[in-house]
């Protein structure tokens, strides 16, 4: 590979300057290469990409090509287009052996509004456990507080596939419930 390589260099030993000085060895490469049966006049670029040139289009082979639908005429319906803005805002909820998060989300500007967790400062002090039912409840708490001065009132929630909606994801929903957010919670 390193014979590939240094093929298409050719190293110059010596080189003399102009007032006869000694100058430093270095690479210098040839302008045409042939890719795929065709000649690249252009020279060679700092990161090399530009010389391969990919067949489908003419952009380098580094960018992503744009994915096809695999059924191009599949209908969209009204529904599935204006969700993101009739129910704006998500609840995610994550729960770990060590502590529980919930955060409110916008959909459409994916910015959250309202974060709780037991692993901050405020929170850790006042709990026993970072990670029981009544962790939870107050995390569910803490986080209506923090949407209502945020001027939110609603949120969907849809768990993760690995996730049952039981135990302490219901306890922190039944939580947002009990203190003022309507959450729509959708079950496969």
């Amino acid at each position: 590979m390193l014979k590939q390589v240094f093929g298409k260099y050719s190293i110059s030993r010596a080189v003399y300057g102009s007032n006869r000085a000694k100058l430093r060895p270095f690479l210098c490469q040839t302008n045409r290469e042939f890719h795929n049966g065709r000649t690249v006049l252009a020279p060679r670029s700092f990161f090399g990409v530009e010389d391969y040139v990919d067949d489908d289009t003419s952009r380098p082979y580094t960018y992503q090509k744009e994915k096809k639908s695999k059924n191009p005429d599949k209908h969209v319906s009204f529904k599935q287009r204006t969700v993101a803005y009739m129910e704006p805002f998500t609840l995610d909820v994550f729960i770990s052996k060590r502590f529980v998060s919930a955060s409110l989300t916008h959909r459409v500007t994916c910015k959250q509004v309202a974060v709780a967790g037991t692993n901050s400062k405020d929170v850790k002090a006042v709990l026993r456990s970072r990670c029981d039912i009544p962790a939870c409840m107050s995390i569910g708490r803490i986080l209506s507080e923090r949407a209502k001065e945020a001027d939110v009132y609603t949120a969907s929630y849809t768990p993760r596939d690995q996730d049952k909606f039981e135990g302490k994801i219901r306890a922190v929903v039944q939580s947002l419930i009990d203190n003022g957010i309507d959450v729509k919670i959708y079950l496969d």
